[in-house]
């Protein structure tokens, strides 16, 4: 069960055009606090319609780590600086994981 005294956490899920976008997008959210973590995921293969066609792309999976009441500005800024039209930007509730890294999440998205 999730501790009630600590902020909610979440996972978000966002694809990029490659690797390197990725580790850039990366950097700049955890460097502005967004964001306590990242993993990239290189070498995923998408297939999605897009303008009327199936696409087959190779794309990187960025994996994010916040508190929930960030989320909305992390979407924001994945939104300006990424270069599609309409990134996928997905969260996902953390309901249960070791408290100790929760709380470091929360930690490392509070300081200024």
């Amino acid at each position: 069960m999730a501790d009630q005294t600590r902020p909610s956490c979440q996972l978000v899920y966002v694809t990029m055009p490659n690797r390197d976008a990725a580790l850039d997008m990366a950097k700049v959210l955890v460097e502005e606090r967004l964001a306590a973590c990242a993993n990239v995921l290189d070498g995923m293969t998408s297939v999605y319609w897009w303008d009327g066609q199936v696409q087959n792309e190779q794309e990187a999976v960025l994996i994010l780590k916040t508190q929930t009441k960030l989320v909305p500005a992390l979407e924001k800024r994945i939104k300006a600086l990424h270069s599609y039209d309409c990134p996928c930007v997905v969260s996902f509730d953390i309901a249960q994981g070791n408290p100790d890294f929760l709380d470091w999440i929360v930690g490392e998205t509070t300081k200024t």
